[in-house]
């Protein structure tokens, strides 16, 4: 419990700070509302059924996008790293749009597939998928060959290494890659619904926001972030028993 305390004290004088700024007149508490007002505010969306239904929509698109990233980065990487003609195709394209700001593709995705979810989550497959693709080509391709050939001289097939071998091997490296591609799916599922939408808790934002309801707008925001946090601790539990093994 002290632990745990000292831990997460930090966010704890955040947030007492950022009631006394507004409240000792440091800031304007129009554009940066008392923290305990925000909390109330936040309180409040939780009786009506409008917050759930923008929640459920924002979760869907972010964990659809993100499971199919997996699934295909997962895949993509750990093929690039054992069969070199999957590298040679593959590999300059992760090279060219790794470090392109997946943000500015929000209007193509749009133009493309309009303004409901599949824009969405094209676009947070598309930013989450190559963390996800690089983490498992590093972590499949350095995996000692020892390994490697041990498992082919006991008759093991290309499917068998991969699947009893690699994937174990590299899982450590993979995880990380998902990790970072957790967070990622947040920042790019915020903006788009910000850009143009009709649901979702980034386009609650945008409404609050042009409306001057700045302690709900920070209400949402700050439920945006807790989602975030928590699903980020449970990830890390879940990562935790997958790689008991280690320990």
């Amino acid at each position: 419990m002290k632990d745990t305390f000292v831990r997460y004290s930090p966010l704890l004088i955040v947030a007492i700070a950022w009631e006394l700024a507004p409240r000792l007149g440091l800031v304007s508490d129009a554009l940066l509302p008392p923290f305990s007002l925000i909390l109330y505010d936040g309180a409040s969306l939780f009786k009506t059924n409008e917050i759930y239904r923008h929640a459920a929509s924002s979760l869907f698109r972010a964990f659809s996008g993100l499971g199919i990233a997996i699934l295909f980065g997962v895949t993509a990487g750990t093929l690039m790293a054992f069969y070199k003609p999957v590298r040679v195709i593959l590999g300059p394209i992760v090279q060219m749009f790794y470090p392109m700001p997946k943000s500015a593709l929000i209007p193509v995705m749009i133009i493309w597939l309009g303004i409901g979810s599949e824009s969405k989550i094209v676009l947070i497959f598309l930013g989450c998928m190559l963390p996800v693709v690089i983490s498992s080509f590093n972590g499949a391709r350095g995996v000692d060959q020892i390994y490697l050939w041990s498992a082919r001289s006991l008759g093991a097939s290309d499917r068998e290494i991969i699947w009893e071998v690699i994937l174990p091997a590299a899982m450590p490296t993979i995880l990380n890659g998902i990790r970072t591609s957790l967070a990622i799916c947040f920042v790019l599922l915020v903006s788009s619904e910000l850009l143009i939408s009709t649901e979702g808790l980034g386009y609650l934002i945008g409404v609050l926001g042009e409306n001057g309801v700045y302690p709900t707008m920070f209400a949402v925001i700050f439920i945006v972030i807790a989602m975030g946090f928590f699903a980020d601790r449970l990830y890390l539990t879940v990562s935790r028993r997958v790689l008991a093994w280690l320990d």
